[in-house]
């Protein structure tokens, strides 16, 4: 019998649609919700696409070994995880190699956007943990982990957006899905900024690109940056303008009036009864005579 040959996909159709039903320039869908993790400092969930990830910030805080503390600024400990029902195949729930290096680039990119030299000798420990995954979970971990931190009110120079363009079919696209990334002709590109300064935090290729295709994907990844970033500030809006913020932030301010306060203490009494001026020419009369005294005796 004659083997049959694999069909070959189409990525990209004569009408510029994608497998998925999607432009060329289109992002998946996503969800992104903030404060889910009530004993978190920060914390946001994010949906994309297929991906799910939960973001959780602790800190700052002391930071453990003290022998990691930077007496001139603060650090950042990423935690990038996947679990251990995130793909199709069961994976090994220690950490690998690619988690340890997505821990790590990370931690570098927030790290451009925090203000650390504010916060000595402290950590800041962001866990992300991937319940879903269908390509791009790095970026998607970088920006629940971003909006986290804001959620934790960290100052920053700006919340961290990310994206991927890449390659697949011969064509140029944003956002791309697994599928998409086992191409053959495959080129998949993280790319991460800082919006409000337009800089470049993240960036990573994974495959080649001529000149002219780096041309078209770099514009075409900034601006999906650009369009995570109004997501993200949609979602915060919404999280502080909630009904169950604002109820818990007053609760808080009632809760500080409630203290009882401390009793204000006399500085002058509390450094004890002052001496008359009777009193304090005795003293330097009894002080001068003893004076007196000791000399004679070292003369004698």
């Amino acid at each position: 019998m004659a083997k049959k040959k694999e069909e070959e996909l189409t990525y990209v159709d004569k009408k510029g649609k994608r497998l998925d039903g999607r432009g060329l320039t289109d992002l998946r869908p996503i969800k992104i919700e903030v404060g889910v993790v009530p004993r978190a400092d920060g914390s946001a969930y994010l949906e994309w696409g297929q991906n799910k990830v939960v973001a959780a910030v602790y800190g700052p805080k002391e930071c453990l070994p003290k022998h990691t503390a930077d007496p001139l600024k603060g650090r950042v400990n990423f935690y990038y995880r996947m679990a251990t029902f995130s793909v199709p195949d069961r994976k090994n729930p220690k950490p690998g190699r690619r988690e340890t290096e997505i821990s790590k680039v990370c931690s570098e990119a927030l790290q451009k956007a925090i203000f650390l030299e504010q916060f000595p000798n402290t950590a800041i420990d962001v866990h992300v943990e991937i319940l879903d995954a269908n390509a791009g979970t790095r970026i998607a971990g970088l920006t629940a982990a971003a909006v986290a931190l804001a959620d934790a009110g960290i100052p920053m120079r700006g919340v961290v957006a990310g994206c991927t363009v890449g390659r697949a079919g011969g064509q140029i696209m944003l956002d791309v899905t697994k599928e998409e990334e086992d191409a053959p002709d495959a080129v998949d590109i993280p790319i991460a900024i800082i919006p409000s300064t337009e800089e470049i935090v993240l960036l990573q290729m994974d495959g080649l690109f001529t000149k002219a295709e780096w041309e078209k994907a770099l514009p075409l990844g900034l601006e999906g940056c650009k369009k995570i970033a109004k997501l993200q500030e949609a979602a915060l809006k919404k999280r502080f303008e909630t009904k169950e913020f604002l109820e818990s932030v007053e609760a808080e301010r009632v809760s500080e009036q409630a203290l009882p306060q401390k009793p204000r203490v006399n500085p002058v009494v509390a450094a004890g009864p002052m001496l008359s001026a009777d009193a304090s020419e005795t003293l330097d009369e009894e002080n001068q005579e003893m004076e007196e005294a000791l000399e004679e005796e070292v003369e004698q």
